[in-house]
């Protein structure tokens, strides 16, 4: 027997007496009951089911079982086949989905108005809403029109009429876009703007949703994706924004409305700063690199030559590591050292070095010197002892 479904005459409807003529157990674990009427509208199209109460047990979700009716998952007692209950919609929520699916006909059909782009999709989540339109080369300002276009319908709070016609008469009617359900059809018609084949809850007029706001959108799949909100949910994202842009306000000591501007000056000046300090540490590792070459020690061909000293002087430093190296004629020289509060084994990673130099070393954990006759490796060798460094440290 299938369900007579309330919601289809009246989405205002919140309680309603009904007969049980089914009840079932679902792997959930929770119990399934099938009423012989309901204004509980189910899952579909989009739009999450609504919840609410049977004779006062919870009723979480609904599902559409097509022509074995609509099922009603019951947390808690549960009545038994042939009770009479009596049912009670939670009316926040029927409102909320009222007002975002209204929302949803009035915007698709605002980007159907002005860049003839139609809705390819929909989607309620717990926030926010999405529609996917087949609009090409999006930018702010198309996104803008279209919201104005939907706000002024909204606020000139057209009447929604409900009509029931056979496919045969909506095939001669202008829909926003065709069914392939046969027999009788379903229409929300928004006074001289929309109309469209529909199942779901709907306001009695525009003026019940509110606003449309559109929080984002992006190209997605070849479809621009919008993310939007309308009604309760349009207050909710203002008051969340609003509370974001006065505490981002309040860290520069400036007004909401200024916090932009002096956001992006600070930013420009934010990157100036890092440029100079790059010039800078350019400038301060050539003086430092001429100041080591001033120290080393040079021998009777004018070779500077790394030395221990050097490298006792530079780990004298807290938390310094020092991997030098020097060519003397065709050998690689190495000194590896670290300061006592920096960890890591100079002996392992002198010997390590040594092999791909072609020589040999050793050391001490906090100290280690070697070499090798493979010059062309001496940069490799340099990198390896650093990135094994890391590696441990």
């Amino acid at each position: 027997m299938a369900t007579e479904r309330l919601y289809y005459s009246d989405s205002h409807l919140i309680e309603f007496d009904a007969r049980v003529v089914d009840v079932t157990e679902r792997v959930s674990g929770w119990t399934a009951v099938v009423l012989d009427r309901t204004a509980f509208y189910p899952t579909g199209g989009g739009q999450p089911s609504d919840t609410g109460t049977l004779n006062g047990s919870r009723v979480v979700e609904c599902i559409d079982d097509g022509d074995n009716g609509v099922l009603h998952v019951v947390q808690g007692a549960t009545p038994a086949k042939g009770e009479e209950v009596k049912g009670r919609i939670d009316w926040s929520r029927r409102l909320d989905h009222m007002q975002q699916h209204t929302g949803q006909h009035i915007l698709s059909q605002a980007f159907i108005t002005l860049f003839k782009a139609p809705t390819k999709s929909f989607r309620v989540l717990d926030q926010s809403c999405e529609i996917d339109v087949d609009l090409h080369n999006p930018t702010a300002e198309m996104i803008e029109r279209a919201v104005e276009l939907a706000n002024n319908v909204i606020w000139e709070d057209r009447q929604i009429t409900i009509r029931n016609v056979s496919s045969g008469e909506a095939a001669l009617m202008p829909l926003r876009k065709e069914s392939s359900r046969e027999g009788e059809l379903r229409l929300i018609e928004i006074d001289g703007f929309d109309m469209t084949p529909c199942g779901g809850t709907h306001a009695y007029r525009t003026g019940e949703v509110g606003m449309i706001a559109v929080r984002s959108w992006v190209r997605a799949k070849g479809l621009t994706r919008i993310e939007f909100v309308a009604g309760i949910r349009a207050l909710a994202d203002y008051r969340r924004a609003n509370k974001s842009a006065r505490e981002i306000a309040a860290l520069f000591s400036t007004g909401r409305d200024d916090a932009p501007a002096l956001a992006e000056q600070l930013q420009h000046e934010n990157k100036e700063l890092h440029r100079r300090v790059r010039e800078l540490e350019e400038v301060f590792a050539e003086g430092e690199a001429q100041k080591l070459l001033n120290d080393t020690q040079s021998n009777a061909n004018g070779i500077r030559v790394i030395t221990k000293k050097l490298a006792h002087a530079l780990i004298s430093t807290s938390k310094t590591v020092a991997l030098l190296a020097s060519r003397d004629k065709d050998t690689a020289r190495l000194v590896f050292a670290r300061s006592e509060d920096t960890s890591g084994d100079m002996n392992a990673l002198m010997r390590k070095a040594c092999e791909v130099l072609d020589g040999r070393g050793g050391g001490k954990p906090d100290m280690a010197q070697g070499g090798g006759k493979n010059l062309t490796k001496l940069e490799e060798v340099l990198a390896i002892a650093t990135n094994t460094f890391i590696s441990q440290s």
